[in-house]
């Protein structure tokens, strides 16, 4: 049972993946949900203070570098372009906007992507973090409500 947790800790901590396919992944090994979910936030958020402080400065330390400058453009490129369609979408609520962009379970919209484009943004650490967490609880509970098959059944209730 151990491995069984270790192993979705180290799941939501992978980027691209993260929660979202960790809670998944629990509920396959037939886990208890609220354990799984817990350990999966956490998983989650570990690397949140990392990427904040030190992602940007080593992308933009390896942009130009022969071997790894392509990917770490990519990754700045993401960055900048999720942080640019918050800013515009969001104005003032900068931080609902990061919530619901780390919150909504779509493909390149977690908190690897969310912290990353809060730092890009100059966002205060605090409120960065805060609004990633939240929006990684949210995402935990729609995977895990996914996951369980709730809204299928509601499909056939209407």
């Amino acid at each position: 049972m151990l491995k069984k947790y270790l192993m979705i800790f180290l799941v939501s901590m992978v980027p691209l993946i993260e929660l979202r396919g960790a809670v998944p992944i629990a509920v396959g090994m037939n886990l208890p949900l609220l354990p799984s979910y817990i350990i999966c936030i956490l998983g989650n958020m570990l690397p949140v203070p990392i990427i904040f402080f030190f992602a940007r400065k080593v992308l933009e330390w390896g942009a130009d570098k022969p071997v790894i400058g392509k990917f770490f453009t990519f990754c700045l490129e993401k960055g900048h372009k999720g942080g640019q369609k918050l800013q515009e979408k969001a104005g003032r609520g900068l931080f609902v906007a990061l919530l619901l962009f780390v919150g909504i379970p779509l493909p390149g919209t977690g908190a690897w992507t969310g912290t990353l484009a809060a730092s890009l943004l100059d966002m205060d650490f605090k409120s960065s973090v805060i609004a990633v967490m939240c929006g990684v609880v949210l995402a935990g509970v729609i995977m895990g409500l996914l996951s369980m098959g709730v809204f299928g059944a509601l499909g056939t209730i209407f």
